[in-house]
């Protein structure tokens, strides 16, 4: 039971309960997430439940809005928790700032902080490396694979591949870094590569309409396979994308094992998200118990990745995994 070893303070009625969870408890630790708090805040919690450390735990979720950020940030800031803990790159950015934000008050520069899921922390300038962030207060995990690992996943599966295909939104600056990354390597192997803007409406959000007419561009280019790259707006509108995909007759590669999960996507290669926040809860163990300072931990990498392959997709699209594929890749239809 858990959730019953717990202390979590959640809602808006965090502020009454909190003194007296924080009263009864070693320490508090405060949890800024994105979509709400899924496997990696779950890992998290779980590390430091089970390795018998007192913490209460407060949540808070921005709804997948930048705008709520900077209020949840000023309470993390008036509760003066042990230590932040933030999910991604958007939270992670309106919370700790980048490098060129040391100087500027509106950022958190003295509260131990945790960043998990930020693709890139070092191109989006989060911090300076993953040996050393240049961030006194701040730490964090690094889940990415290398995009080779990926390229070599598409070529087990697909042996004369040899054009990619990526969609990415200009408002999320992980996506194109991904396209940027994923553009230098392929001109390095000599992989065909068609990188396209998703349109952005009147808001200057991508428009879920768009992905259709651009995967229909995708394929007239000549793309073998589609990455998903690094793009929140793709894995809210992983649906649309599957159907676009489908007919298409495009196979679509995605770092998100959820969306091979719900059948939006035909492989994935990843790190498991639970994973990732037990490695963070490694990190905050560290920082909290032994009382190391985070900008003198380097970035935790993960190490390990799992293929999954959706095989109705597969079916679908009338292309079945090799065997030797099949025998480290986990299945699911």
């Amino acid at each position: 039971m858990k959730e019953l070893c717990r202390r979590i303070v959640v809602g808006l009625g965090a502020a009454l309960i909190l003194p007296v969870a924080a009263a009864a408890s070693d320490y508090t630790v405060f949890i800024a997430t994105w979509r709400g708090c899924e496997e990696a805040c779950q890992g998290f919690q779980d590390y430091l439940t089970e390795a018998g450390i007192d913490v209460a735990f407060v949540l808070r979720d921005a709804k997948t809005e930048a705008a709520a950020l900077p209020a949840i940030f000023e309470e993390a800031r008036s509760l003066d928790p042990d230590l932040i803990v933030s999910w991604g790159t958007t939270v992670t950015r309106e919370i700790a700032g980048t490098l060129d934000d040391l100087d500027d008050p509106a950022f958190n520069h003295d509260i131990p902080q945790i960043f998990m899921i930020v693709a890139d922390p070092v191109g989006s300038g989060i911090v300076a490396s993953l040996d050393a962030t240049g961030r006194p207060n701040l730490t964090g995990t690094y889940n990415r694979m290398p995009e080779t690992v990926a390229l070599e996943t598409i070529r087990g599966y697909l042996p004369d591949f040899d054009h990619l295909g990526l969609l990415y939104n200009t408002d999320e600056k992980n996506s194109v870094l991904k396209r940027d990354e994923l553009e230098a390597l392929t001109r390095e192997l000599g992989i065909g590569f068609t990188a396209l803007e998703i349109a952005a409406g009147a808001d200057n959000a991508p428009m879920a309409e768009d992905l259709a007419p651009k995967m229909a561009e995708l394929k007239a280019a000549g793309v073998d396979f589609v990455h998903v790259g690094s793009s929140s707006f793709l894995r809210d509108n992983s649906a649309l994308l599957r159907k676009a995909a489908l007919e298409q007759a495009l196979p679509v590669l995605s770092p998100y094992e959820a969306m091979v999960v719900s059948g939006d996507a035909l492989v994935s290669v990843a790190s498991r998200y639970y994973e990732v926040g037990r490695l963070a809860g490694a990190q905050a163990e560290r920082i909290l118990v032994e009382g190391v300072t985070p900008g003198d931990l380097p970035v935790a990498r993960m190490t390990n990745f799992a293929v999954t392959i959706n095989l109705g997709m597969a079916k679908q699209l009338k292309l079945y995994p090799p065997i030797g594929l099949l025998q480290i890749a986990e299945t699911v239809n």
